[in-house]
């Protein structure tokens, strides 16, 4: 029998963030593998799936990703439509890639759909323009978290004048700033904060390098949480004050 995976982004938590496309992989979907940053609701365009959950959260336990590896072969191998469903998008920091090169190598028919990430969603939200002619030319995306706690080349980002977006970086808040700091990056820059992104629980903290983590620390930031860093973190403070002068 024909052996598929759908490995698919639900997006940063808000259901109507879902793609068409996600929408209709539900729909088919005989088996469906959850993450624990997946908003429940989107399990009402499941028809009659059978929903497995295997979380894999920082700090928590965890389900082995070698089990997740198996269980979708195993299914995927009865002829099973299975659908991974991943917070955000899955080739964002959510091992899509490496989950597709592993069904693939054993024979199985696997279709990637993306979904809105959580630093996109959670930067419109508070009405930061990711890119801003004149003012970011560009975004890069990072996680703080690394499997083999390899380095990062923070004078490039702290150089690279482009928007920094940190995912999982709330434990390392500390590291982040100093890391920054120390490779140039202006004391001043703006930083924005954003817990539980596009969710109606979503909370934003606004400050500059210099005291992002004091501020961090007075605002009580949990994750999940991504942090925004740069000029444009600035711009919808500023648009708010325009506003209210003129008003």
């Amino acid at each position: 029998m024909n052996a598929k995976v759908w490995l698919v982004g639900a997006g940063p938590g808000d259901p109507e963030l879902l793609t068409l496309k996600a929408v209709r992989a539900l729909h088919e979907a005989d088996v469906v593998l959850i993450d624990d940053l997946v908003n429940p609701a989107v399990l009402e365009h499941c028809l009659d799936a059978r929903v497995v959950t295997v979380g894999k959260r920082g700090g928590c336990r965890s389900t082995p990703q070698d089990f997740i590896h198996r269980l979708m072969l195993r299914y995927a191998r009865q002829g099973k439509c299975v659908v991974r469903l991943k917070g955000g998008d899955p080739c964002i920091f959510g091992r899509g890639g490496e989950e597709a090169f592993w069904l693939r190598e054993r024979g199985v028919e696997v279709e990637l759909v993306n979904g809105i990430t959580a630093g996109l969603s959670g930067a419109t939200n508070c009405d930061i323009p990711l890119t801003l002619r004149g003012v970011s030319r560009g975004v890069t995306l990072v996680t703080a978290h690394t499997q083999d706690d390899s380095c990062l080349n923070w004078r490039a980002l702290a150089e690279g004048g482009t928007t920094l977006v940190v995912y999982m970086g709330v434990a390392k808040l500390g590291e982040i700033q100093q890391q920054l700091l120390a490779a140039g990056m202006d004391a001043d820059m703006p930083v924005a904060m954003i817990e539980n992104a596009s969710l109606l629980t979503q909370r934003e903290c606004r400050s500059e390098l210099s005291c992002m983590q004091d501020d961090a620390r007075d605002f009580a930031l949990k994750s999940p949480a991504i942090l925004v860093i740069g000029r444009v973190a600035a711009m919808a403070q500023a648009a708010h004050a325009m506003v209210m002068a003129s008003a």
